[in-house]
């Protein structure tokens, strides 16, 4: 194309001032269509509820809007979350009740490997369902223990149909507990077999038989007892005390609601490291300096545990550290766990005439023994006296609900 500095056109060239017209006009259709395309309502405008809305409105009706929107994915995420916590709970006790089946089939278990007697009610609770009972009540007894056992049978312990009736309409067993000798099969055990042919109350369990093993024989028991019986509560006590059964499942049943209870005398006694001393303790030095006490824990004539306690003890017994002293030891595995003492006198009464004072004020016992000789001094002979003077009564038993 050429440049012509004339008005006219002659071949066919484009002058000078048409040129520059061209180019202003193509420049204003430009920024005419830019300007369009900038002013472009956003996408939160164009939405509006009423078309003759003010300008200045239509921010604010929009803020609104996506306020309540948040608000309400603010509650979905609430609700999600109760759901979510209400889960994990529901899961946890799902967790524990497994836990509590598997203690048990893995005690049973261990005791049928081992040759170890298995209740006649656990076999047949097997087909079934396992019943819910109150207590289960362990007495611990040695085998040179036939007197004491005798002394209890004919005193506060239920015989025969009446045990058999304690257990169906009160939901309490009461078991004699031992296990064997050295020598499995001995004398001693053939003794304890005819013994318990003869009544039927005993509670055998996979334990040998030692003063000095009180530790072992703590954990087999509770071990055992929970896989045998489902309980609120396990009663260890020992077999030259005197208890008021109905007094006992009283002051249980008050507490059945709780999880994690530990229930009896609580005491703190010095750490004694002379040898030779009753209560000698070996591992002295791992309470610290000479003259200190013991954490606190339930005196060992007579106290009870939780059913998830005595499961938490049958689950982790193999590494549960057993010090001479089964109270302590027992007090020891409870440390470090959400676990409620409960501190109840009445379960550790003087004999007469304190357990008598007490009954006749209407403050019944729930266990008796003399304190100098950790259980009622003589007490094959002396349990009738305590019997008859703080007794609760037979009617006290049979009228009780728990």
């Amino acid at each position: 194309m050429s440049w012509r500095r004339g008005g006219s056109g002659g071949d066919g060239g484009v002058s000078r001032r048409w040129a520059v017209l061209l180019c202003v006009g193509s420049f204003c259709l430009g920024l005419l269509f830019t300007n369009r395309m900038w002013t472009l309502p956003e996408a939160s405008e164009i939405a509006r509820p009423n078309a003759n809305v003010e300008e200045g409105t239509v921010p604010i009706a929009a803020e609104c809007g996506s306020k309540k929107v948040q608000e309400k994915q603010d509650y979905r995420d609430i609700l999600q979350v109760q759901d979510s916590h209400h889960d994990v709970q529901t899961l946890d006790k799902t967790i524990a009740s497994l836990e509590t089946e598997l203690s048990a089939a893995r005690s049973l278990q261990e005791s049928l490997l081992n040759g170890s007697p298995v209740a006649e009610e656990y076999k047949v609770s097997e087909s079934i369902g396992r019943r819910k009972y109150l207590m289960v009540i362990g007495i611990n007894t040695a085998f040179s223990s036939r007197k004491r056992r005798d002394s209890i049978r004919y005193t506060w312990m239920p015989q025969g149909e009446k045990r058999k009736k304690l257990e169906e309409e009160k939901g309490i067993i009461i078991r004699f507990v031992i296990g064997h000798s050295a020598i499995s099969g001995g004398i001693v055990d053939r003794a304890i077999e005819a013994e318990d042919r003869k009544h039927g109350d005993f509670m055998r369990i996979d334990h040998v038989e030692g003063y000095l093993a009180l530790s072992g024989k703590t954990k087999t028991y509770f071990a055992t007892a929970v896989s045998l019986w489902d309980a609120d509560f396990y009663v260890k006590v020992d077999d030259d005390v005197h208890v008021n059964i109905a007094t006992l499942g009283q002051i249980l049943s008050k507490h059945a609601l709780k999880p994690r209870v530990y229930i009896g005398c609580m005491k703190s006694g010095p750490v004694l490291s002379e040898k030779g001393v009753r209560y000698y303790e070996p591992e002295h030095w791992k309470f610290g300096e000479s003259g200190n006490k013991y954490f606190r824990h339930a005196t060992g004539q007579l106290y009870a545990v939780s059913k998830d306690l005595a499961t938490y003890i049958s689950i982790n017994k193999h590494i549960l550290h057993k010090y001479i002293n089964e109270d302590v030891s027992l007090g020891s595995w409870f440390i470090g766990l959400d676990v409620e003492h409960i501190d109840d006198r009445r379960l550790c009464c003087g004999t007469p005439p304190d357990c008598e004072w007490k009954a006749q004020a209407g403050n019944v016992c729930a266990a008796s023994f003399d304190w100098r000789c950790s259980g009622i001094c003589n007490s094959e002979g002396r349990i009738w006296e305590v019997h008859n003077k703080c007794a609760e009564g037979e009617k006290a038993l049979w009228n009780a609900t728990f």
